[in-house]
C-alpha cells in the first residue's frame, strides 16, 4: 500500500478507524484477502469511500487477481480523488489484464499530469503500446521509465508484454 494512501495521522474522516484499516493492510500482507476484505467492508459506508480505503481494497482485490472488482473499485478511487494516480495506473492495469489493451492505453493517456512524472505510468505505457504494436512508442516510454527508476530496467528484461520489442 502506498505511503499517501496509508497516511491516516491527520485526517480526520478516518479519525477512529485506523485500527480496522491497518488490520486490513495486515491481512492483506499475509495473504489472507477474505479477512482483509472483511476488516474493509466493517467501515462506515462513509469511510469505505476514503481513498486510503478504496486504495487498500483495490491491492487486495488485485492481488486476488479479481479484475473486474479491481476495476470497478479503481475506478471509484479515479472519482473520488482525481489528482491521485494510483486509481488511474491500476485502472488501465486491470483493464490490461481483463484483455482491453487500448482501453488502457486510453485510460493512461487522459490521466492527471501528475503521472507523466511516474516511472510505472511510462512502463505500463510501453507494456500496452508494444503489445498494440507501436514498438516506437513503447521504445520511447520505456527508456523515460528507465531514467525515471533504474529498478524498471530489470523488471523489462522478463516482462512478456515487451517480448516484440526483444525479438
Amino acid at each position: 500500500m502506498t505511503e499517501e494512501a496509508m497516511s491516516t495521522d491527520s485526517d480526520p474522516a478516518l479519525e477512529g478507524h485506523e485500527k480496522c484499516l491497518l488490520a486490513a493492510q495486515g491481512y492483506s500482507e499475509l495473504g489472507m484477502l477474505d479477512e482483509a476484505l472483511e476488516e474493509l467492508d466493517a467501515l462506515p459506508p462513509k469511510v469505505r469511500k476514503h481513498p486510503a480505503a478504496l486504495e487498500l481494497r483495490l491491492l487486495v482485490r488485485m492481488q486476488a487477481r479479481d479484475w473486474k472488482a479491481a476495476l470497478k473499485v479503481s475506478q471509484d478511487l479515479c472519482h473520488v480523488a482525481p489528482d491521485r494516480s494510483a486509481g488511474y495506473i491500476h485502472s488501465a492495469f486491470c483493464l490490461h489484464e481483463l484483455g482491453h489493451t487500448e482501453d488502457a492505453r486510453q485510460v493512461l493517456l487522459a490521466g492527471p499530469e501528475a503521472l507523466h512524472s511516474e516511472p510505472t505510468y511510462h512502463y505500463n505505457l510501453a507494456c500496452y503500446e508494444c503489445r498494440l504494436g507501436n514498438l516506437d512508442l513503447a521504445r520511447l516510454h520505456l527508456e523515460k521509465s528507465f531514467a525515471l527508476d533504474k529498478k524498471f530496467r530489470d523488471f523489462a528484461k522478463s516482462d512478456p508484454d515487451l517480448d516484440k520489442l526483444r525479438a
